[in-house]
């Protein structure tokens, strides 16, 4: 019943853009912090960027810092990531994340299938 499904990657030049979505389906969205995580081949997953609930505080990988911006919509359960001057380091798979730890901290934890962003000329 949980989804997440990302869209928006695709092939990109060096300093262009791309806007990543991920639309929630099957939970309180409003409850959960939203991240992005990304995966390039033969590095660890990264967390990238995080958007809190129900502050929406965020937080950003020191290597995006000032060049991609997470916002989301919890009126269409969507999670955005604007990336801005993408470099070729940028080129991963994309992954979305839901995250909500319970009062009695219980953790609830989904992933999207994940969306390839290419950086290259």
């Amino acid at each position: 019943q949980v989804q997440l499904v990302e869209s928006g990657g695709g092939l990109v030049q060096p300093g262009g853009s791309l806007r990543l979505s991920c639309a929630a389906a099957g939970f309180t969205f409003s409850d959960y912090a939203m991240s992005w995580y990304r995966q390039a081949p033969g590095k660890e997953r990264e967390l990238v960027a995080r958007i809190r609930s129900p502050d929406s505080s965020t937080n950003y990988a020191d290597s995006v810092k000032g060049r991609f911006t997470v916002s989301r919509d919890n009126a269409k359960n969507t999670v955005y990531l604007q990336m801005n001057s993408l470099k070729p380091e940028d080129t991963a798979v994309y992954y979305c994340n839901a995250r909500y730890t319970s009062w009695s901290r219980r953790v609830y934890d989904y992933w999207g299938q994940g969306t390839q962003v290419t950086v290259s000329s």
